[in-house]
Order: C-alpha cells, then sequence, then structure tokens
C-alpha cells in the first residue's frame, strides 16, 4: 500500500513548521506508524551527517529521531548552505552538487525536482505515513515558477496541504487570508486547513478569529497551538534561533562566550552547553565584547570562515580573544572556528571567493588549505585529556602544522585529530556534537570549575519531544490529519 502524505506549508520563516513536523512525527510513531519526515529543499548551515554517508538540514534529524528512525539523505534531497559572497553550496542528496548564487539556484530547479521526486518515492516505500515541511513562505509567488520546495513540489506529488500561521508575530488572520488571496488558485486547491501556532493566554479570546480565517479562506480550523516553551531544549534549524531570549540561570557558576559571526553554522554544537543550568552562554555578537569572567571563550563553525575572521576582525574581537588568552582562559575552536585559530587560512581553489590567502588569529601554530574534498563521518574516539567522546565531521579542508603534533584528540582508529597550543589554553578540533556527550561536557565543566553536568541531554531530547508530542495531541486533532493525508 502507498504511504499517506500530508505536507506543512508556512505563511513565513520560523513559523513553527519544523517543530510542528517534529511533534507530529514523534505522535504518530506512538501510535505504531511507521513515519518518515521530508523535506523537498532546505536552507541551513546546521546540517547533520547522516549514517548513509551525506548531510542533511538539521531539523529533519531531530524530525527522524522523532519517528524513530535513523536520518536518511532522503528526507533532504537539497540542502542550500549559504557561503558568503559566492552564494549557496547546493547539496544534492547528501552529497556537494554545485555552487549556485540566487539566480543560478532558480536555473538549477527544473534539473533539481527529479531528485526530490525520487527521494520521496523512496521516503514512501518504506513508510505508513511521510509528514513534509515546506520552506519559507507559502506565498513567495515571485519564487513560484519551478518551485520544488512548497507548492510546486504539493502540485507534483499530489500532496494536501495545512498552512501554519505564527500568531507570536502578530497579524496571524491577515498572513493566512493574504496567503489564500495571492496564490494560484490550482494551490489553494490542495490546501486542506490550517494551524495558527504559538498562541499564548485564553484560546477562547481568539475562537473568533479562527473563525474568520476559516470563513475568509474556506479552510478547515484544524487547530490553535499553544506556545511551547520547551522548543529551546532541542536543536534548532534557522539562524534565526539565536534571536531568541532564552531564561535567566540563578545557579550559573561559569560563563561560555560564543562569537557568533555572519556565516555560523553547526550552532546546535552549543545547545547541550546551554542546556546546563551552571552555564551562562552568552552569545557575542559583531560590536559586542566578550566578557571578561569568561571561562571558555568558543569559535563555532562557520560556512565563510575567511568572510567570518574578517567580521571577526572588524569587530575587533580578535583583540578580546587574544586578552582572554593572556589571563589564561582557554579558547575552543570548532571546524572553522579551528581554521580561523590558525597562523593562515588559504583558499587556492577559490571556493569562499577569490583565491588567495589570509592570516588567523595565529593563536595555534597551524594552517589551512581550503579544498574539494569534503568529509562526512560519524566518528569517535578519545580526547587529550583521557576522556571519550561521540560526535561527527563535516568540513572541507586540511589543517596541518607544529600545535597538529599536540592533538586535541586520538580517534577510534588511532589517528590524530586536532591541535593544542604548546601552553595548552587555545585547541581546534574539527569535531562537532561534542558536547552532547554527556562524558564530554562532563569533564569540561569540570575543567571549568563548574561541578557536576546535571543533565543527560539525550533524555533530554527524547523527553522533550515526547512533551511536544503530547502538546500538540492536545490542540490537534491526530485522527483528522490523517484523514486529510492522502
Amino acid at each position: 500500500m502507498v504511504a499517506r502524505a500530508l505536507m506543512f506549508q508556512g505563511t513565513g520563516s520560523d513559523v513553527g513548521k519544523s517543530l510542528i513536523v517534529a511533534g507530529l512525527a514523534r505522535a504518530f510513531a506512538n501510535r505504531g506508524l511507521r513515519v518518515r519526515p521530508f523535506k523537498p529543499q532546505n536552507m541551513s548551515n546546521n546540517a547533520a551527517v547522516t549514517p548513509d554517508g551525506g548531510e542533511i538540514g538539521r531539523a529533519q534529524a531531530l524530525q527522524a529521531r522523532a519517528a524513530r528512525v535513523a536520518p536518511s539523505v532522503d528526507m533532504n534531497p537539497v540542502l542550500l548552505k549559504p557561503q558568503g559572497e559566492i552564494g549557496a553550496q547546493v547539496v544534492v542528496r547528501g552529497r556537494v552538487f554545485a555552487t549556485a548564487n540566487a539566480a543560478e539556484f532558480q536555473n538549477l530547479k527544473p534539473a533539481l525536482m527529479r531528485f526530490v521526486v525520487e527521494s520521496f518515492g523512496r521516503m514512501r516505500d518504506h513508510a505508513d505515513l511521510v509528514l513534509v515541511e515546506g520552506a519559507g513562505s507559502a506565498s513567495e509567488v515571485n519564487l513560484r515558477a519551478n518551485d520544488i520546495a512548497n507548492m510546486g513540489f504539493a502540485r507534483a506529488a499530489d500532496v494536501p496541504v495545512v498552512v501554519i500561521g505564527d500568531i507570536d508575530r502578530g497579524g496571524v488572520i491577515a498572513s493566512l487570508v493574504g496567503t489564500k488571496i495571492v496564490i494560484d488558485p490550482a494551490d489553494a486547491a490542495l490546501i486542506r486547513g490550517f494551524i495558527v501556532n504559538k498562541f499564548r493566554g485564553d484560546p477562547a479570546l481568539f475562537a473568533d478569529g479562527m473563525a474568520r480565517i476559516a470563513q475568509a479562506t474556506g479552510w478547515e480550523a484544524l487547530g490553535l497551538v499553544r506556545h511551547f516553551a520547551d522548543a529551546r531544549l532541542l536543536p534548532a534549524e534557522d539562524a534565526l534561533a539565536l534571536e531568541h531570549a532564552r531564561p535567566l540561570k540563578s545557579d550559573a557558576r561559569m560563563r561560555v562566550a560564543v562569537a557568533v559571526l555572519p556565516h555560523i553554522a553547526n550552532f546546535d554544537d552549543l545547545d547541550p552547553l546551554d542546556a546546563e543550568p551552571a552555564v551562562e552562554l552568552v552569545r557575542v555578537k559583531p560590536g559586542q565584547a566578550l566578557p571578561g569572567d569568561a571561562g571558555l571563550v568558543i569559535l563555532p563553525g562557520s560556512k565563510a570562515t575567511i568572510a567570518d575572521l574578517a567580521a571577526l576582525r572588524t569587530a575587533e574581537l580578535h583583540i578580546d580573544i587574544a586578552a582572554h588568552v593572556r589571563r589564561g582562559g582557554l579558547v575552543l575552536g570548532l571546524c572553522g572556528g579551528y581554521q580561523m585559530l590558525g597562523r593562515i587560512v588559504a583558499d587556492p581553489a577559490g571556493h569562499e571567493g577569490p583565491p588567495g590567502r589570509v592570516e588567523g588569529l595565529g593563536l595555534l601554530s597551524v594552517t589551512t588549505v581550503l579544498s574539494d574534498d569534503k568529509r562526512l563521518t560519524e566518528t569517535r574516539g578519545t580526547t587529550a585529556d583521557g576522556h571519550p567522546f561521540a560526535g561527527y565531521e563535516m568540513h572541507m579542508g586540511m589543517t596541518t602544522g607544529p600545535d597538529c603534533d599536540r592533538p586535541f584528540a586520538r580517534l577510534a582508529d588511532g589517528s590524530a585529530e586536532g591541535a593544542i597550543s604548546r601552553d595548552g589554553h587555545v585547541m581546534g578540533t574539527y569535531i562537532h556534537g561534542l558536547f552532547a556527550d554527556d562524558r564530554q561536557r562532563a569533564a569540561w565543566l569540570a575543567r571549568l570549575g563548574a561541578g557536576a553536568s546535571s543533565v543527560s541531554y539525550d533524555a533530554q531530547v527524547e523527553e522533550t519531544l515526547d512533551r511536544l508530542a503530547a502538546h500538540l495531541a492536545q490542540s490537534v486533532d491526530l485522527d483528522r490529519l490523517l484523514a486529510l493525508s492522502r
């Protein structure tokens, strides 16, 4: 039997599509259904490595986890990774396919639809229900031609659609009704209903609003979903999540400062630290100063190392980082951040812009040469302090130099990875997901004087997904969604 499918599109970005699909995936999986998430086209520099040797958007990896299945490249066949002035890296079925600016990507779309439809078919072959997530806004009619992310895919695959609006940002009635007005009538015919997300307060006060939207659009009101505060405990995909306020921590005993640069990537590396009550994670943006009392400064991953290195210097954060090291503070560079800590970053083939080389921060005696080869692999091993870890690598380029003789880690195959400065205060590694490993995070907290870890991160994510599923079941009729799927 062919699997049922239902697509969730939004009135805009960050309206909660990814979270709702994750919650529904867990809810339907709890009913015993074989559920698969699917997002035809994604744009994110937060990516995950899959067991089948590719990369997909972080949100689809979380949705796969919610569905209790391994992530696959077919869950997100087209992934765009913005890469500075040269446009975006186009990843197809987990591997780099091309680099394109916005206009070039529009011309690529007709060829990419074939990959999208084939991957969707593979998802259906192994599922009872496929939950499809759109991208951005369903009402971007200027991008409708050759669309593979929203209505273009829904029409091609004949998948019914539910539209999600975000009441928290205001104007949700206008955004939903306006979507109906501006889209093509044939597209609108695929829409079966709508969900209003992130509601705060008494639901009775918006009953008339739900009725007005239904009357103006002809769509069925499928649910008014209350704000889910624990969403912050799940890995985020969109960099917009970095703008969200976080609760104050009265029990914090240490500060970790993170440089948030324009092309930050894989920033979910930081979520497990942020989940620790004893850790105050300070996100430092250009124009702000590093807190002088931080015990650890982290330079996270970047999709455009050279451009972000320039942004760091323009903001004079390099001065603050050097002062932090002189005071005896620790610095950890992750992936692109590791490359920035070295003496030279060379880009002879022009992967990030014009071919050339730039000076790094000089805090590690290493040199990085960017290359075509992209390493995508799950990995495990032991860090130099003797603590085990499991994580993944996702990077282009090779880093060598004297400080690599003091490796940050030894991988399971015995090979050396990363570098540590002579004085031990500056460390760099290509390993992502370090802090998600409870053993590593506990070791870092102990080293920084924050005491014992109080969080089992994997267990926290699982419990949060279960709470999210229960939360949605209170607001949305799951049986009705199944009836609407086709």
